[in-house]
């Protein structure tokens, strides 16, 4: 396992980190707790969930994991704060994950999603405002576009308030749309870059295939709103090719998919999701 600095930060953080969205949703809590003390013997160190996965559900699993385990100062632990990003949402949102995560304080809060109708000025001063209290060290944003991300910055730089050190966007095979703005940005201004959904929701997996009926208890069952991105044209083409690749290659569709996002520059942290211990192992593979 390799590791690299949180942006601008002291923290260091697993190249592999451990998406915690399917923690009390897919996956039971007993499960889920055995899924955390694998990812953590094989090396990884970022933990990130937030209070929408599973309606606050997830935070509660990695919670018990963190005290059952002593684990809270050995792991990087990300949470985000979704809806409405006013003051006083965000003050009692960080509140409730505190209580649910069982910890005194957040390494990185992220906004889970851009705002159209609360000033960004608003936001950001609340976020400040934890970090002053000393319950979050540093905070980010997750599925900000590269004006947004921009727009942040430079209100820092302005305001006095403090600045975002990370962004959580989608990237895999299919969906690059961060190559052209998002990222040559993050690289400019020293900004850590930890993806989500290399696999793209497990369609590069192989699973899914055109006019196949959609298994039961997937992700692309539980969350159909995953099919308009992914059951595309364009989508089943990467398919294709990845198909191609795996017989060339002898390595598995997860392998190849996931080591890609790995090699791509200017990303820090590789988030995957598992339901059990072997997804682990595969991501471990895939790393060499």
């Amino acid at each position: 396992m390799q590791y690299r600095n949180l942006g601008p930060t002291d923290l260091t953080v697993s190249t592999i980190g451990m998406g915690c969205v399917t923690f009390g949703r897919e996956l039971d809590p007993h499960s889920s707790l055995l899924v955390m003390d694998h990812a953590f013997q094989r090396g990884i160190t970022l933990f990130d969930t937030a209070e929408a996965y599973a309606q606050g559900a997830s935070e509660r699993v990695v919670g018990e994991w963190l005290q059952s385990r002593n684990t809270r100062d050995k792991i990087v632990l990300a949470t985000k704060v979704r809806g409405s990003l006013t003051r006083q949402r965000i003050i009692a949102s960080a509140e409730d994950s505190l209580k649910r995560l069982q910890t005194d304080r957040i390494d990185l809060l992220q906004t889970h999603h851009w705002d159209q109708t609360t000033p960004l000025e608003e936001t950001l001063d609340a976020l400040t405002t934890l970090v002053q209290q000393g319950k979050v060290r540093h905070i980010g944003c997750s599925n900000y576009s590269a004006p947004q991300l921009k727009e942040a910055l430079a209100l820092s730089e302005t305001a006095g308030v403090c600045r975002m050190i990370s962004v959580q966007p989608p990237y895999n095979l299919v969906q690059r749309d961060i190559e052209a703005e998002l990222l040559p940005h993050c690289a400019a201004e020293n900004i850590a870059v930890i993806s989500y959904s290399p696999l793209a929701a497990g369609f590069l997996t192989g699973k899914y295939r055109r006019g196949a009926a959609i298994p039961s208890g997937t992700r692309f069952d539980v969350i159909p709103g995953h099919q308009d991105i992914y059951f595309t044209d364009h989508g089943y083409q990467v398919l294709a090719w990845l198909d191609e690749e795996s017989r060339r290659t002898g390595q598995s569709h997860v392998q190849l998919a996931l080591s890609w996002v790995l090699k791509q520059p200017g990303i820090t942290s590789v988030l995957i999701g598992a339901r059990n211990t072997n997804q682990i192992d595969q991501a471990m593979d895939a790393v060499k």
